[in-house]
């Protein structure tokens, strides 16, 4: 068996390249351990997460959003098993589409693990232990990224008591305790999920925000929403252990500034720290390929590694851990490997957080912006000046946009309201044609629509918004 490409791993990264590779001509196989493709995204990351994010909300909504405006139910009733038959039934469609794709563009699937054995050859390992070789011209690793642990604390992530995100998105009861460890993505969006399920959450954060890196501005905001909805956040808090008991678990925290520390006992701990790449077993120190200090597969601005005819994207390399940069990292490979000239702008990738409000993210903050000396202008217009906001009852947030003080060029976009992750591509999209804030406050934007906020933050960069 002979081939142009095989890409090894079937997530975001790894399908979009290998069906752009067959687009453009390519003999190609893909090599997946799991029994179905689609990564841990479709499989136990994004895809099942926002299954169960849109069904919480529409639990609480129904609990709490409807009498003021005129609609009036009874309390709803929690069925989890049908929730969650739901989310099995949103990964099953995304899946299947996977594989269907797959046949429609003829390319070869293999399940089993695969291993690099020297460039130009890969060996698939079968479940029941039968190995094939298959040559290639070209390998692509793309093997996403697999749970980090807690640095220098030994913890035993069970999936029932202890777990990551894998086993939070399978729990069988609502937790009546559930504690988070780690204030990012994957930590807010599914502590929210079982917070509107009924459970107490409380998040143990090591730095002094949420949301890591994001905007200061809008993580403050955010903070403040999160715990309005009833989230206990403790942030400089740094875990010490996590261990199991009779009833659960507890986890023991110190604070970062010094003090004493802390015990916090609850049903379920969910250990959501990061991720790290995933190179286990691939044969990379066997086939020469170079790893950098955080355990990334090294590439250069075309994606080859070290070692001739062996490529990489995704979560295994550098950059943003985003099934979407993965995805653009992919086709731009394809078109490399097909002769053309693929290439990814890392400046302009947007970043989205699933909770309610949302929080949405592209460029640069105003940290980063500080930070490099940049001059810079700000604009900021809250959406409780929003007549459809109002309208929604979703006046929480604002959009902050970030331009060149001198020459008016967008350089970031902020957004936590509701739909931000939707409103936050028309900034994506003026960012990646050179666009100013001008450009964007003088386009015409439909009336009433949440996104008039985005026009007003722009109108505010360059002059003065209308409606504030």
């Amino acid at each position: 068996m002979s081939y142009d490409v095989i890409v090894i791993g079937s997530g975001p990264g790894g399908y979009v390249c290998a069906i752009k590779a067959a687009q453009l001509g390519l003999k190609v196989a893909v090599i997946e351990k799991r029994a179905t493709y689609g990564g841990t995204c479709l499989n136990v990351g994004c895809i099942p997460s926002k299954a169960l994010l849109h069904a919480s909300e529409m639990f609480h909504h129904a609990a709490h959003g409807m009498d003021s405006l005129g609609i009036e139910v009874s309390a709803p009733v929690l069925n989890l098993e049908k929730m969650m038959a739901h989310k099995d039934a949103t990964i099953k469609s995304n899946v299947e589409g996977v594989s269907f794709l797959f046949k429609k563009n003829k390319i070869d699937g293999f399940i089993g693990t695969g291993k690099i054995v020297a460039a130009g050859k890969v060996s698939v390992t079968a479940e029941d232990g039968q190995v094939q070789e298959l040559d290639t011209k070209n390998i692509v690793i793309a093997t996403g990224s697999d749970v980090a642990g807690i640095p220098g604390v030994n913890v035993d992530i069970d999936e029932k008591v202890i777990v990551s995100s894998t086993g939070a998105l399978d729990l069988t009861k609502v937790p009546q305790n559930l504690i988070v460890v780690g204030g990012g993505v994957i930590g807010l969006e599914l502590g929210s999920v079982w917070m509107r399920l009924g459970a107490k959450v409380t998040v143990i954060e090591y730095l002094d925000k949420l949301l890591g890196a994001m905007d200061a501005d809008v993580s403050k905001q955010f903070q403040r929403m999160i715990a309005k909805q009833g989230m206990d956040i403790r942030t400089e808090a740094k875990v010490t252990a996590v261990e199991k008991t009779e009833a659960g678990a507890k986890v023991t925290y110190e604070p970062v500034k010094g003090g004493e520390a802390v015990t916090v006992e609850a049903d379920v701990v969910l250990i959501s720290t990061g991720r790290k790449p995933y190179t286990e077993g691939l044969g990379l120190e066997g086939a020469g390929v170079a790893l950098d200090n955080r355990g990334r597969v090294e590439i250069d601005h075309g994606f080859k590694t070290n070692v001739a005819g062996i490529y990489a994207i995704g979560d295994v390399v550098k950059g943003p851990m985003l099934a979407h940069k993965a995805e653009d990292e992919g086709v731009a490979l394809a078109e490399i490997l097909a002769g053309q000239h693929g290439h990814v702008n890392y400046d302009v990738i947007p970043g989205v957080v699933y909770t309610q409000p949302e929080v949405a993210s592209v460029g640069k903050t105003e940290e980063e912006l500080k930070a490099a000396g940049v001059n810079y202008k700000v604009g900021k217009f809250p959406f409780t000046a929003n007549g459809r906001a109002r309208a929604m009852q979703v006046t929480d947030g604002f959009v902050k946009i970030l331009a060149d003080k001198e020459t008016d060029r967008v350089l970031g976009g902020h957004i936590v309201g509701f739909g931000a992750g939707e409103m936050i591509h028309e900034i994506t999209v003026l960012m990646e044609f050179g666009g100013s804030s001008e450009d964007l406050g003088r386009t015409c934007h439909a009336h009433p629509t949440m996104s008039e906020a985005v026009k007003e933050a722009a109108l505010a960069t360059f002059a003065k918004p209308i409606h504030m």
